[in-house]
């Protein structure tokens, strides 16, 4: 070998990110690169000519290690060379820190020598254990969600039990005292209506739960594969979408409860001062998140800005509703207008967006719970978004009102009350 082809080696061994040790059959070390330095704090000077062992833990006696080689010399049999395997390493400071170990042999002139590759696991045991605690965490948030939503449902279904045996009683009474049959029929068309509505819930709360969970566990299984440094931006996108999706199950499992409460009559109403022209852009940086690409909110403040004395829990459900409506039905690179006004006691906010659009004929069921348009069939949601803001607004003595045409968007108007002062409303009814 010439001599420009041995610096050329030594420049490959010197640069290499992997501790190479070279050891003789005594287990006595003969070179190391700057690699093992780095990895061990010790300098070149301060490692060879010693023996092996001062760079393993107190868990291996010297006598195992020398065991080890003179086992090998003399039967052949090998536990690490030329196989591999996982192993600790005591630095100079006195820590430990796992690493993968390759050891090959050499023969040089009728002389042995081992030469090992080092090679550190400390990031990827700090990934997996990462991972690990991750995995935790989602299953416990999915096992807690998944109780809540039980609950959620067996009371939901304990109240249309209810609301059908009302029906019933109802039609009864109509037809022994009517004897119409125009009253039956109306009664029998609830009957179906209701049934229809029960299937539907059933239908979508298993998709709506069933495909982020699907998602959840397929990042989760392919964030295992990622175990190397450099492969950090595709653990975060992963993570990221993981969280995107306990994010849309948390939303779905809140429209839940909200309808919930609303059978049960148990929404409340906590009035406060507080400025319009904060909150809504507060409202739309939340809604950052689910943008697709080049989508962007604008807000347009059209007046002065003064107190507005509302519920804020309940507003926030309501813009957040209609925005993830105009969102989620605009395409790409759209731009959504909010915009705030004021027109005598009240403040009038205006979302309007260029999307699908609603069609005509099935404008007046938009309001219905699990409603979905026809149009919207692929596009995922539960159907309780609008039904959940037309009740909240009336709780805040406000009315809505909106505008639509099919391919060409929708425009949804909101008349607020300055000063929700006045006593809530019996919506039993």
């Amino acid at each position: 070998m010439n001599l420009e082809s041995e610096g050329l080696l030594k420049a490959v061994i010197e640069s290499t990110v992997d501790g190479i040790i070279t050891i003789n059959h005594r287990g006595q070390i003969q070179f190391v690169n700057d690699a093992t330095v780095r990895l061990f704090g010790y300098s070149k000077e301060e490692l060879v000519g010693q023996s092996m062992n001062k760079l393993l833990p107190d868990t291996i006696s010297p006598e195992q290690h020398d065991g080890f080689l003179q086992n090998y010399l003399e039967s052949g049999h090998a536990k690490i060379i030329g196989i591999g395997r996982e192993v600790s390493g005591r630095r100079k400071d006195g820590t430990t820190f796992p690493f993968w170990l390759s050891v090959n042999e050499t023969r040089v002139k009728g002389k042995v020598y081992f030469t090992g590759l080092v090679h550190d696991l400390s990031e990827q045991k700090k990934t997996e254990r990462a991972l690990t605690e991750l995995t935790r965490e989602l299953e416990e948030k999915v096992a807690q969600r998944t109780h809540e939503l039980a609950d959620a449902v067996n009371r939901l279904l304990k109240i249309n039990v209810k609301l059908e045996k009302e029906i019933q009683d109802k039609a009864a009474k109509e037809i022994a005292l009517k004897n119409s049959e125009e009253t039956l029929k109306m009664a029998l068309q609830q009957e179906k209506h209701l049934n229809e509505m029960k299937s539907r819930f059933l239908s979508m709360a298993s998709h709506e739960f069933k495909t982020p969970l699907s998602a959840i566990l397929s990042s989760a299984s392919i964030l295992m594969r990622y175990t190397q440094t450099d492969q950090q931006p595709k653990r975060e996108k992963h993570i990221l979408k993981i969280k995107k999706m306990i994010r849309q199950l948390n939303d779905v499992l809140n429209d839940f409860l909200s309808v919930e409460r609303m059978e049960g009559n148990e929404i409340s109403v906590s009035p406060s001062a507080f400025s319009l022209k904060e909150f809504v852009p507060n409202v739309v940086d939340e809604m950052e998140t689910i943008l697709k690409n080049g989508q962007e909110i604008v807000v347009n403040y059209l007046t002065k800005d003064e107190d507005l004395y509302q519920d804020s829990n309940i507003l926030r459900i309501i813009l957040r509703n209609l925005l993830s409506n105009s969102v989620k039905y605009s395409d790409p690179g759209q731009i959504i207008e909010v915009s705030v006004d004021a027109k005598g006691d009240n403040y009038v906010i205006q979302i309007k967006d260029n999307g699908i659009g609603i069609p005509v004929s099935e404008q007046p069921f938009i309001f219905t719970r699990f409603y979905r348009s026809s149009n919207a069939s692929n596009i995922q949601g539960t159907g309780l978004g609008l039904a959940i803001v037309g009740r909240y607004i009336k709780v805040l003595g406000g009315r809505i009102s909106f505008k639509s045409k099919e391919g060409e968007g929708s425009v949804f108007v909101i008349n607020l009350p300055k000063n929700n002062g006045k006593e809530q409303e019996d919506f039993s009814h």
